[in-house]
């Protein structure tokens, strides 16, 4: 696809894989939205790279409607969405403090499946509503799942069943989509030192 004058969003885009990415879609042209939470850094690579920063919770399904439409106004319909948002906290399923704790495990979960989720279904239908490219697509959608999905370590129960989510659920999703002309894949990245891996 080409991406240049186009608009894309990037969940996390304010540091790490998604700050990378961000500006690695603006370098190709596109018209960079950035999902995150992290004021400061978010609004430091909007300007870095000329995007456009949106505080968002992609767990809060009012939230992040709210974004979408916020980019569709600005920037346009999104051709392109990276769901690297995610958080990455850590805990064995017994230690000697007692069991997992369960607030902790479904807080992964909202994040890292629910909140993928929640912004491939409010991003494709706003991709859904654009006319399709020369090509007849009308966008592609990039889940960031991880090497933790196949291969999870002593204390990530909670990522590592987050991540085989998302894994799970993007091929059924690029299937529901594909009649409209638009894809979906997952990417497994292996071991690297984004923000939320410095808690490991």
């Amino acid at each position: 696809m080409n991406v240049k004058g186009q608009a894309a969003i990037v969940t996390g885009g304010a540091s790490g894989l998604g700050g990378a990415t961000a500006s690695a879609l603006a370098a190709a042209g596109a018209k960079v939205a950035i999902f995150d939470l992290q004021d400061e850094l978010g609004e430091a690579k909007a300007r870095e790279i000329g995007g456009l920063y949106l505080k968002t919770n992609v767990a809060d399904a009012a939230n992040t409607e709210a974004s979408v439409k916020t980019v569709v106004e600005k920037l346009g319909a999104p051709r392109v969405a990276v769901n690297c948002a995610g958080i990455g906290r850590s805990g064995r399923t017994i230690s000697k403090s007692g069991p997992h704790d369960l607030a902790m495990f479904t807080q992964v979960i909202q994040v890292n499946l629910i909140g993928t989720f929640n912004v491939i279904r409010l991003a494709s239908f706003a991709m859904s509503q654009a006319a399709p490219m020369d090509d007849g697509e009308r966008g592609v959608i990039i889940n960031t799942a991880s090497v933790a999905a196949f291969e999870g370590q002593i204390g990530q129960a909670a990522y590592s069943a987050s991540k085989g989510g998302v894994v799970g659920m993007t091929l059924p999703i690029a299937r529901d989509l594909a009649s409209l002309g638009i894809r979906g894949c997952p990417i497994a990245p292996g071991l690297f030192l984004p923000p939320s891996m410095m808690s490991l």
